[in-house]
């Protein structure tokens, strides 16, 4: 919000902004019930909200993906019109709770594909709560509260609510739910439901830093995996216990190609913390090499020395060009480091391997190398775009593809040098005959010149 704005908007007086919101209102259905909450009473909002409340656990009306977003703008804008008439703590956590358990009848008519829903109750609604659960002086009747709604619907959104118990809850509470959910979990014969308590137990346990209950309950679930090894070490480290922590770290089965890279960013930390200097900088390079980037670059010269960046740089940038293999995140690493003429030649000896539909990668490395006036391996990146758009036909994406055409058009005037690519002209035929048929996209480019 804009300090300026507001300010002169204060200055045309309470009349002129009345009318004016007035009349947006009668026009947009969210400022009218915008204007109807302002006006209501307290208690008549609080009835407005337990309505909807109701209306959201009874209603049967099918929302796809498409409707989705605009029904998490609604329950967002519920958890907005609660803050404007509660102002007591207690019924504060009280009407969140009441909200989330709206979330059964909500996702059993949703089609939450994109998360859009479930991130307004795992997110909004965790968040409010916490704001009125730290104001909240009776702890205990709010742990129960907490235990009571996830003990509900253990296999839900309600969880995100135990995963953040530390931050508006002592660890005597804390340790008081852990109890409960052990209970719970030791008399439970469903595999899954146990899982869930576990899983309560594993969180908070984790929250007030008391590794050896962490680790009990990961074994009981999940034995000693992988991803139990890492997550146990993990506490143990968050505990600052670093041998138990590398213990287990050793401990660990056959890895996977992620759990290798998990492991040693864990064995990093950890030997630093053990004053294991050499064993650290191993971690390092490893990490590096896997996947070079300024960020594990300066990790490396963290502990090796900030003094030897050239010679690490180097020695990376001939290891990268040695392979012929193309990797998105070694390009990146070179225009980085600030080897631009490495990058340009690394890219167009590999140009038959660049995949437009990786377009999150190629975008990046296409916007530096332009703003760094290399047109040449620019446009190959462009190209590449262009060509996975007309590929796939995918029309929504036509802006995109015309709009990386006329820079095409644009770079191909400062190219004087094409070396062993097709010139723009080759290539805008290629297209032609290729995909020449795709009207859509020929007239936006038209209609664009």
């Amino acid at each position: 919000m804009s300090d300026s704005r507001r300010r002169r908007l204060i200055k045309r007086g309470p009349e002129a902004l009345a009318d004016a919101i007035l009349r947006h209102a009668e026009r947009c259905d969210t400022a009218n019930e915008i204007v109807e909450r302002m006006i209501a009473t307290p208690e008549e909002n609080r009835k407005s909200f337990r309505r909807k409340i109701a209306g959201l656990k009874r209603s049967t009306r099918f929302v796809d993906w498409r409707e989705a977003d605009s029904l998490a703008d609604k329950l967002e804008g519920l958890l907005d019109h609660l803050r404007t008439f509660v102002e007591d703590p207690r019924e504060g956590t009280e009407f969140v709770a009441a909200f989330f358990r709206t979330d059964n009848a909500t996702f059993e008519r949703c089609d939450d594909s994109n998360g859009a829903v479930g991130s307004v109750y795992r997110w909004n609604a965790m968040k409010l709560f916490v704001e009125y659960a730290l104001k909240c002086e009776d702890k205990d009747r709010l742990a129960d509260l907490v235990v009571k709604l996830a003990s509900e619907n253990p296999d839900s959104v309600r969880g995100s609510l135990i995963d953040c118990a530390a931050e508006y809850l002592p660890e005597e509470n804390i340790r008081t739910m852990i109890t409960h959910f052990e209970e719970l979990a030791d008399r439970e014969e469903d595999s899954y439901k146990k899982g869930d308590w576990l899983r309560f137990v594993g969180s908070l346990a984790r929250q007030i830093n008391d590794a050896s209950l962490f680790e009990r309950t990961m074994i009981t679930s999940w034995g000693e995996s992988s991803s139990a090894c890492l997550d146990i070490a993990s506490v143990y480290l968050e505990s600052d216990d670093a041998e138990s922590a590398l213990a287990w770290l050793e401990r660990m089965p056959t890895e996977k190609d992620h759990q290798i890279a998990d492991r040693d960013r864990l064995l990093l930390a950890v030997y630093g913390r053990l004053g294991e200097s050499e064993k650290q900088a191993q971690a390092a390079w490893r990490i590096l090499r896997r996947s070079r980037s300024s960020g594990t670059l300066q990790d490396l010269l963290d502990v090796i020395g900030g003094e030897k960046r050239d010679e690490v740089i180097e020695g990376e940038v001939a290891a990268v060009l040695g392979k012929q293999q193309l990797s998105m995140t070694d390009a990146a690493f070179l225009i980085e480091s600030g080897r631009l003429d490495d990058a340009e030649t690394y890219l167009l000896d590999r140009a038959e391997q660049l995949d437009g539909d990786i377009y999150s990668s190629l975008i990046p490395l296409a916007k530096s190398m332009e703003a760094q006036d290399y047109p040449l391996v620019t446009s190959l990146l462009y190209r590449a775009l262009l060509d996975s758009i007309l590929k796939r036909a995918y029309t929504k994406a036509y802006s995109y593809g015309v709009r990386y055409l006329r820079k095409l058009d644009n770079l191909s005037k400062s190219i004087t040098d094409w070396r062993n690519i097709d010139d723009h002209s080759a290539y805008m035929e290629h297209l032609l005959e290729k995909h020449g048929r795709k009207k859509s996209f020929w007239s936006r480019y038209d209609g664009d010149a």
